[in-house]
This record gives structure tokens, sequence and C-alpha cells, in this order.
């Protein structure tokens, strides 16, 4: 299989902070640098391994989010990152930006725990962080759903991603951003989702009912908990003797995998629409195939 050396410069100019960040953010702008790296990779069709039968698609509904550039070379996305903890995903998709694996670029974290591994992260990688929701303890700064949006906009986020953070997003956002939240659950939803499964305790649950596949499911975000239009899924097994632990390093290994290879094809307008409402990903090599 022939590898190719991709090889990508990124320039991040100082910015203004809007005002809302001025008075609302949790950490300090840092100076911005000007990195070169490269990565080599193989274009392997890693979908081939999803849940689900490859299929060839005769109609689809268009996209409802509309870009400027050319169809044959996307602009680079503008994405913000949601999370509540270490934030593993929201690296690896960070890594993907600046390795060339994925054509957009985080420019905003949003986190509910100002001390969190994902919020420290961002900061030391110079990505803005804030606070939503302000925290019951805090006595200052956190924004309103209101303001969330109008910072989105400001920085001109094209999709929200969410990467383990625990809050249900509010009506607000989700109305602004219609088909452009992507969420990770590490099970095979439409089972073991809802309100309380997070975490350990959705591994537990796998575990406890016998089922013998587990796995990350990506969907897209509507006003309910794990609800939302199926995008992509990836099978686990689960072994007989698992503990939840094991199960969950398993899931989150495959998760780090799935939401990069989601993220690149959202980022290049490859999520098209079925008629029924059933989102499918057009696949980079032929894109008369769709998974």
């Amino acid at each position: 299989m022939e590898s190719r050396v991709l090889f990508s410069s990124h320039f991040n100019l100082p910015v203004n902070p809007p005002r809302k960040i001025r008075e609302s953010s949790i950490a300090l702008f840092t100076l911005s640098r000007n990195t070169l790296s490269f990565a080599i990779r193989s274009p392997v069709d890693r979908f081939a391994m999803r849940i689900g039968p490859l299929v060839k698609a005769s109609s689809f509904a268009s996209m409802e989010v509309e870009v400027d550039g050319s169809k044959d070379e996307p602009s680079r996305k503008k994405l913000a990152v949601f999370v509540s903890g270490g934030g593993s995903n929201f690296m690896k998709i960070h890594e993907g930006c600046i390795g060339g694996l994925v054509k957009g670029d985080v420019v905003l974290l949003v986190t509910n725990k100002k001390d969190c591994g994902g919020a420290e992260y961002a900061r030391s990688n110079g990505i803005p962080v804030l606070l939503f929701p302000k925290a019951q303890r805090e006595s200052s700064g956190g924004l309103s759903p209101t303001e969330l949006v109008d910072v989105l906009r400001e920085y001109g986020v094209d999709f929200v991603l969410l990467a383990g953070y625990l809050k249900l997003i509010p009506v607000e956002l989700v109305q602004a951003f219609p088909k452009r939240i992507l969420n990770i659950h590490p099970a095979l939803l439409p089972a073991f989702g809802g309100q309380g499964l997070y975490g350990i305790r959705v591994h537990k649950a796998v575990l406890a009912s016998g089922a013998r596949y587990s796995g990350p499911t990506i969907h897209f975000v509507n006003e309910e908990y794990d609800t939302g239009r199926i995008l992509a899924q990836t099978a686990v097994r689960v072994n007989a003797n698992d503990t939840p632990e094991q199960l969950a390093k398993r899931v989150l290994h495959e998760e780090h995998k799935l939401y990069v290879e989601v993220v690149a094809a959202i980022c290049e307008e490859r999520i098209k629409w079925r008629e029924d409402g059933v989102p499918l990903i057009q696949s980079k090599e032929n894109p008369d195939e769709y998974y």
C-alpha cells in the first residue's frame, strides 16, 4: 500500500478576542506561534469495519450546511470542542488538525470544569477556553446560552464537537447550529444511552445486560440526551470476563480513531442526508459509495 507524506503549515495570527471572551473567559490568550508539521499516513478505508453494509445511494437530500469556497477544495472548518474531563478525544482531534488528517482547526474549547485536563491541554496549545455553564460555586465567569451562541458566531465556528461533555446542550445552541453539533457516546446507541449513562456507568450497564458487543457511537445532537441521528459506529467485542475498565479501554481506543475520521469527513463536506433523514458518510475514494 502506497503511503503519502503530507506537509501542512499552520500560521495562527494573534487574535483580538471578542468582548464577551474578554469579560467571561477563564483563560488568557497566549501568543500565537508558527508551526510546520508533517504526517505519514496510508489511505486505509476503515469505514468498511463499521456496523452496517456498504451501500450505494441513488438519491440524497442535500446537506443543509452552506459553506464558502469551491466544492473541490472546501475551506478549512472552524471547530469548537466541548469537554468536561481529560479530553482525550479532543486531543486526538486537535492532533489530526495539526497533522493534516482533518481539514479544520480547533478555535475554542468550552468546558463546565475550568481545571479539567482538556482545559489545561487547550491552554498549553494556545486555544481559548470558555466556561459554560457557570459552575454553581463560581462567583464570576461563565456564559449564558445566548452569550455562548454569540461567541461561537463571532469566531465563525462551523461545527461543535462534544467530546465527553456531561451537560445537556441548551436549546438555543441546538437551534443556532442545526445538523452541526456532534457527540460521541461509549456504547452502541440507541442502547445504553440517556441521562445518567456516561463514562464507566455505561460499561457497567453493558456488562450487566449480557450484550456481546459494545462500541462508540457518533450522532448528531438534538434537545435530548443521546437521541439524535446516528452517523457512525464501531463494534467492539465484549469478552466473557471483562471488567468495566477493560471494556472502557478498548472502546476508548476505537473512539479516538472513529471521531477523527468522522470529523475529517464533515470538514470535507462528505456528510449527506438521505431523503428519510438518515445521515451517511460519503467515501473519499469512491464518491458513489456511502456508509
